[in-house]
């Protein structure tokens, strides 16, 4: 075999692997992730149902609770806990992220304005790392209703105005224009005299 037909023959095969991997779809083209990967159901492991929350899910309250009291079967890290009303404002709970391994957890509650409904939302990393999140709703007052019952009006309006279930209205935040002010002035903590003789 001559120097020539040895080129000729080596020239073939990097031309069949790009070919085989094209027909692949392995080079050039980015294979899909498996839809597992970003539609994770946030019970996957169960532990979400198996919760025990004080104000329980879609209770109706005669007064404002104190306390938020939550129960998992297993002993995890709290990474997120959240409150917000049902116009998603948000109610500073002082939650810190502590990394401690529980199961239990007790977080003491500001006064809480009349609202239709509160809901707090969680998010824990459980034994095996894994990030497991959860909501529970509570109302409160006399004339409070069901969570669920004002979430099912709500969705039944969107439908009506909307006519896709999917089509969700988010209302812009709230804004407040100041006109004619001069930002706020902060002096340092300290001063620095640079005519100071050395």
């Amino acid at each position: 075999m001559t120097k020539s037909n040895k080129f000729k023959d080596w020239l073939w095969l990097p031309i069949f692997f790009i070919t085989f991997a094209l027909l692949q779809g392995s080079i050039g083209f980015a294979q899909p992730l498996a839809a597992s990967v970003f539609n994770q159901k946030s019970d996957s492991t169960g532990i979400a149902s198996k919760t025990e929350t004080t104000p329980a899910d879609d209770a109706v309250l005669i007064e404002a609770p104190e306390k938020l009291n939550i129960k998992f079967p297993d002993e995890v890290r709290l990474v997120k806990l959240t409150l917000r009303n049902e116009e998603r404002d948000w109610v500073d709970i002082n939650f810190r992220y502590s990394p401690l391994v529980q199961n239990a957890f007790a977080l003491d509650l500001p006064a809480l304005m009349p609202a239709v409904y509160y809901t707090a939302d969680w998010a824990i990393l459980s034994g095996n790392d894994r990030l497991v999140y959860g909501s529970f709703s509570f109302s409160f007052g006399e004339e409070a209703k069901r969570p669920s019952l004002t979430r099912a009006v709500e969705e039944e309006l969107l439908l009506e105005r909307y006519g896709d279930p999917t089509i969700r209205y988010v209302p812009p935040p709230r804004t407040q224009i100041i006109i004619d002010q001069d930002p706020p002035r902060y002096d340092p903590p300290f001063v620095i005299d640079l005519e100071k003789n050395l």
